[in-house]
C-alpha cells in the first residue's frame, strides 16, 4: 500500500465531502482504540473543525486512559481539535432500571452492550446538529464488509466512513505513519460495550489478520471443504458472522408494491 498517498488521498475526500456538503468539520467518538484514533487524526489533517467525544459506559480504565492521551495528542499537533467528555453511564443506567427484567439474563446482557452503541451515536449525533458537523464512522473494511462486527444503528450510525475500504492490518500502517501512540497501536482491538477488557478476537474467535485472509477466500469463492485445521476453523467463523449480519450490510428491504395493487 502507498500509504503516504492513500493519507493524503482520505484526507481530501474528507475536505471535500464536507465542503461541498457545506459542513463545518466533524464530531467522533474516541474510544482509546486504533480505528477510532486513525480516524480522528485524518479528520483533524483537513483543517477543518474536529470535535472528539468521549463518552464512557462504566468503560474500562485503561480505555478512557487511551483516549484522553490521544484527545491531548491532538490538540498538541493539530488546530480546532475540540474535545468534550459526555458520561452517559447514568443515562444508561436510568435506562437499564427503566426495562422490564428478562427470563434470559444472557440475551438482555447482549442486548445492553448494542444499546450502549446506539447512545452513544444519539450523542453524536447531537452535537453534529448543533454545530453543523458530520458524524465520521470509524468501522474498518473486515468488520463492516466481512464479518459485520458493529451495532447496527449504533457505530453503524454514521454519515461518512473514511476508512471502511481499508483492512484492519492497512489501518495498523497508516497509524504507525500518523504518529498515533504506540499504546494505541499495540492495544488489542475492543468494540468497548462491556465495561471489562474482553477483546475482539475473545469474541470473534479469530484475529484481524486471519478474518483478512478468510475473507480473500470467501471472495474467491472458496468453500470450508477447501482447508483443514486451524484454516478450515477459521474460515468457518467468518463465514458464521457473514452470514449472521447479512442484515446489517445489504440495504434494508423495501416491499415494493406491484403497479397492479395501486
Amino acid at each position: 500500500m502507498q500509504t503516504e498517498k492513500v493519507i493524503n488521498y482520505i484526507v481530501s475526500w474528507l475536505k471535500d465531502y464536507a465542503t461541498n456538503a457545506k459542513m463545518n468539520g466533524f464530531v467522533i467518538g474516541i474510544s482509546g482504540g486504533i480505528d477510532s484514533a486513525v480516524t480522528s487524526t485524518l479528520c483533524a489533517k483537513t483543517g477543518l473543525d474536529l470535535l472528539c467525544l468521549e463518552m464512557p459506559i462504566h468503560q474500562a480504565p485503561n480505555q478512557i486512559g487511551r483516549a484522553s492521551r490521544h484527545i491531548d495528542w491532538l490538540q498538541k499537533n493539530f488546530d480546532k481539535v475540540k474535545s468534550l467528555e459526555v458520561n452517559l453511564t447514568p443515562v444508561f443506567d436510568n435506562l437499564v432500571a427503566a426495562l422490564p427484567k428478562v427470563e434470559n439474563e444472557e440475551d438482555r446482557f447482549m442486548t445492553l452492550a448494542n444499546t450502549r452503541a446506539r447512545l452513544r451515536m444519539t450523542s453524536l449525533y447531537y452535537f453534529a446538529a448543533l454545530d453543523k458537523y458530520l458524524v465520521a464512522g470509524t468501522g474498518n473494511k473486515v468488520e463492516d464488509f466481512g464479518v459485520g462486527f458493529y451495532t447496527k444503528y449504533g457505530d453503524g450510525g454514521v454519515d461518512l466512513s473514511p476508512i471502511a475500504d481499508l483492512l484492519k492490518t492497512e489501518v495498523w500502517e497508516i497509524a504507525r505513519v500518523l504518529g498515533i501512540n504506540e499504546e494505541i497501536i499495540s492495544a488489542a482491538p475492543t468494540d468497548g460495550l462491556w465495561g471489562d477488557d474482553r477483546t475482539d478476537e475473545d469474541q470473534i474467535g479469530a484475529s484481524y489478520p486471519e478474518l483478512e485472509w478468510a475473507m480473500a477466500m470467501s471472495d474467491k469463492n472458496k468453500t470450508i471443504e477447501d482447508f483443514t485445521g486451524r484454516e478450515k476453523e477459521v474460515f468457518g467463523i467468518y463465514k458464521k458472522f457473514n452470514n449472521a449480519n447479512k442484515h446489517k450490510m445489504n440495504p434494508i428491504p423495501v416491499c415494493t408494491i406491484p403497479n397492479a395493487l395501486k
